[in-house]
């Protein structure tokens, strides 16, 4: 299993409307493009002193690096910026790869 997990840092002010977009449009799209079996969404609890806005990290659970790759070739950039757009100077995101380790 391969996990695609996307970090963003919200600014407080607009936490509750982008949890509420992530949740019923953003998300939905990602899952809708079948790439991934599921997902989970967290918010860091331990926030680093000096960091502005609340952390969440969303992470996609694919069941190999091909669907991954084929998400991000042909889905991802629409989706990016499509959040971009939305939450243009309110967001700062990151995103990872990990394999799963049995």
């Amino acid at each position: 299993m391969v996990l695609y997990s996307v970090t963003v840092n919200v600014d407080k002010d607009i936490e509750e409307e982008w949890l509420e977009w992530m949740k019923s449009s953003h998300i939905p799209k990602v899952l809708n493009t079948g790439m991934f079996r599921e997902h989970k969404m967290f918010r860091l609890l331990n926030e680093e002193s000096g960091v502005e806005g609340t952390t969440f990290s969303i992470q996609y659970f694919a069941d190999d690096i091909n669907k991954i790759n084929e998400y991000l070739e042909n889905h991802a950039p629409d989706l990016i910026n499509e959040h971009y757009e939305k939450y243009k100077d309110r967001h700062v995101s990151f995103r990872t790869l990990l394999e799963q380790i049995n």
